[in-house]
């Protein structure tokens, strides 16, 4: 059996003060570095379809719209070896043409060559995946 697509691929991370966020076809990954020891109830997650809050220690990380929409009762976040914060949004659109240019409508965009690097790996990423299903 072949790995996940992610494995073989890698992720094209978009840098931010926080940390970095990313994608695949059907979700967006957001990591948030946070201080070391922080404990889940530090922390204040908001997972709205088109709209995303992160607090820690009542310190607001982020907050705003989201590029585009995701499928709200499917969005969770996890706390990582008490010093990352993982959020894993799952996309609405989930297809190569839906490349997301910026996490958040205003703010977290991809530099054009991250952009393009973004795009490239989704449009491989379909590639790959209808491959896999005409071989079945």
């Amino acid at each position: 059996m072949s790995a996940p697509f992610e494995e073989r691929s890698g992720v094209v991370p978009c840098g931010t003060p926080w940390g970095q966020w990313y994608q695949t076809l059907e979700e967006v990954f957001i990591e948030v570095q946070v201080p070391p020891g922080t404990r889940a109830q530090d922390i204040q997650c908001g997972l709205q379809s088109r709209h995303v809050a992160l607090a820690v220690g009542g310190r607001e990380i982020f907050k705003g719209k989201l590029f585009d929409s995701t499928i709200a009762d499917e969005g969770t976040w996890t706390l990582e070896d008490r010093k990352m914060v993982r959020i894993v949004l799952t996309k609405t659109k989930r297809d190569a043409a839906n490349c997301w240019t910026s996490l958040l409508e205003s703010e977290y965009a991809a530099d054009p060559w991250v952009q393009d690097q973004m795009q490239r790996k989704l449009t491989l990423e379909r590639f790959q995946k209808e491959v896999s299903q005409v071989q079945l």
